[in-house]
């Protein structure tokens, strides 16, 4: 656990070192070419005491709490704050609001940070030798495009080296770092923090605004911490980070500030300065290797959390494919893999070094940090903690967030946009989508038939009766399904055992197989079975069947003859004052056109299904 807590969990903030002192020097030194002794010890003790406060004590000790039964990232903070089904108009549709951006930056930090960490890596070769540098961003393109095409492969074979290659990343840079610090131990005068208090103040507000926007880089990552917290549990990566990661990291910063005093005009590239000329090469091949470790992590951070967004009904139903029979996390989202690719890639072409990328770098990832204290203090005193002491705390963590977050607001014309564009279009649409799905659900409503009604109908006008069973996927645990009455409707017939499926989505991460299925009986051979599921869970209507059956919920020949009806709703965007915008509701349509098929997401047999068409006015 603690080895593969080493190449998921910190692979992001575990290469910060190739970039993160670099840029914080540069805006001490207010983008000289040689650094100043006072900014390069303030630019290490700034670090030092970010990497402490934030990463430390803010997320190793406090955020990990959080936990919604051992889950962790914003989606589980909304769904123990129970936003999900906030009525408009009230705080929690705020809260749904301010956790759905937080969400969205997500997908605009998973852009950002292949590009800058790959390019990072590939840079070390101007050091020795300058003429290659016009071959940095082709080379970092092969790289990030050979890194999204295996994806579909899965990254099992890659997860196996994860460990062990992280490992030996931060022993080199604890090895380095070491070889910095002995031959000039004064920078360890960095390690009081009024140093870092001193220059910041004396430097000018712009000068210290540029150097904290640069060393937030430092701790971007450490949301990971928390976005992880399922796969290894919140010991193992306490352990990894307090006895491995932050002494590595300190070390090698101190070892970075260290070359800089001896070498003021090292600027350019201090981490690659740090390693003696033989070892240039084979570092920049082991820093690679680890930036592209450190991309699939935030690469498969993305996968699951738009698989625990569609499952809360956040996203419309893409495909997600299975690349691990044995590991339930190991999954490969096609869409979302070439629109991440598409975002990464022109990141890369459109600033093309990683000093430019910097910019664009910090301003989603404080924002997320900020909007994650807010929802953590929240939870808190929704658990009953001290509400002085919550106040207290989080508000000290909420304004340091907040420091960092107007620090590199400064850099939103230099590229912090590009982040804050693709977070915007996202957050757009997991709002457009929640919205549209609640109108089609009012119009459903509307048109769905009452119980008592549907079987009075069918007394009055009894139906032809088919052999076999038909189980008419629901999402409402009440009423006729549309498709169910439109199909009688047409056909006047219907099969001698009905069934009504419903498939919900619980606000926890899993639900118990014991109670995985629900019925209650409507009329003689006509059931209504509730299937719930936990929103890391795959929701298989065949799964929960079998379940039912041998829970003793139904008879075995229920589902010897099975056709599974479906509903397919084509959405008519209607121009009138209700509902949304008619732009918004004609993203909503194609989204949920584009959609994956329902019978697909619900893992059932094409041959069993057959789809019902209804035209739903929004």
């Amino acid at each position: 656990m603690l080895l593969g807590a080493l190449g998921v969990v910190y692979g992001d903030i575990g290469t910060s070192p190739l970039y993160a002192f670099k840029e914080a020097v540069r805006a001490a030194s207010a983008g000289g070419t040689s650094a100043e002794p006072a900014a390069v010890v303030g630019a290490v003790s700034l670090i030092l005491w970010a990497l402490i406060i934030i990463v430390s004590v803010k997320y190793a000790v406090l955020i990990l709490r959080a936990d919604n039964r051992g889950e962790g990232g914003i989606v589980a903070m909304l769904a123990l704050l129970g936003a999900r089904h906030a009525r408009p108009g009230t705080w929690q549709a705020l809260l749904l609001v301010v956790g759905l951006v937080g969400a969205a930056l997500l997908y605009g930090d998973g852009a950002i940070t292949p590009a800058i960490s790959v390019l990072s890596a590939v840079e070390g070769l101007k050091v020795d030798a300058p003429a290659l540098g016009h071959y940095v961003v082709p080379i970092t393109l092969v790289i990030l495009i050979g890194l999204f095409l295996v994806q579909s492969k899965g990254v099992a074979f890659i997860g196996r080296i994860f460990g062990p290659v992280m490992l030996v990343w931060f022993a080199v840079l604890t090895l380095l770092g070491i070889g910095g610090i002995v031959h000039h131990p004064e920078i360890l005068a960095a390690a009081n923090p009024w140093r870092a208090v001193d220059f910041l103040t004396h430097a000018g507000w712009h000068v210290s605004f540029a150097m904290l926007g640069a060393a937030f880089l430092a701790v971007t990552g450490g949301e990971a911490m928390y976005a992880d917290l399922g796969h290894f549990g919140a010991k193992p990566i306490r352990v990894a980070w307090f006895g491995l990661v932050l002494p590595a990291l300190v070390v090698n910063y101190f070892g970075q500030g260290a070359v800089l005093l001896a070498e003021p005009d090292a600027i350019e590239n201090p981490f690659y300065r740090l390693s003696p000329d033989w070892a240039h090469y084979p570092l920049i091949g082991l820093a690679t290797l680890a930036t592209v470790i450190a991309s699939q992590a935030i690469i498969s951070g993305v996968f699951s959390l738009t698989q625990q967004s569609i499952q809360l009904g956040f996203l419309p139903t893409m495909r997600i494919i299975q690349t691990a029979q044995d590991e339930r996390g190991q999954i490969y989202v096609p869409v979302v893999n070439w629109l991440l690719a598409a975002g990464t890639l022109t990141a890369v072409v459109i600033f093309g070094s990683s000093d430019a990328l910097a910019g664009a770098y910090g301003i989603a990832v404080s924002l997320l940090m900020a909007i994650t204290t807010l929802l953590a203090a929240l939870i808190a005193l929704k658990w009953g903690y001290n509400p002085i002491a919550v106040v207290a705390l989080n508000g000290f963590f909420l304004m340091i967030d907040l420091v960092f977050l107007g620090a590199n607001s400064v850099k939103l014309l230099e590229g912090g946009w590009f982040p804050l564009v693709l977070a915007g279009l996202v957050a757009l649409m997991m709002l457009t989508w929640k919205k549209g799905t609640a109108l089609v659900e009012e119009a459903r409503v509307a048109l769905r038939l009452p119980e008592d009604v549907f079987l009075e109908r069918l007394r009055a006008n009894p139906p032809v009766r088919l052999p076999g069973t038909a189980a008419f996927l629901s999402s409402a645990t009440h009423g006729i399904p549309l498709h169910l009455s439109r199909f009688v409707e047409r056909s006047h017939a219907l099969t001698e055992q009905i069934l009504i499926v419903t498939a919900l989505y619980e606000e926890s991460p899993t639900v118990p197989q014991s109670e995985r299925a629900e019925i209650s009986r409507i009329a003689p051979d006509f059931y209504r079975l509730t299937l719930r599921y936990g929103f890391m869970e795959d929701a298989s209507i065949p799964e929960g069947l079998a379940c039912a059956v041998r829970s003793g919920l139904l008879p075995e020949h229920f589902i010897d003859d099975l056709t599974i009806f479906i509903g397919h709703e084509t959405i008519i965007p209607k121009s009138d004052h209700r509902g949304m915008s008619d732009w918004r509701e004609k993203l909503f349509a194609f989204m949920q056109r584009n959609g994956e098929r329902t019978g697909a997401f619900f893992c059932v047999p094409t041959r069993q299904v057959i789809e019902v068409g209804t035209e739903i006015e929004i």
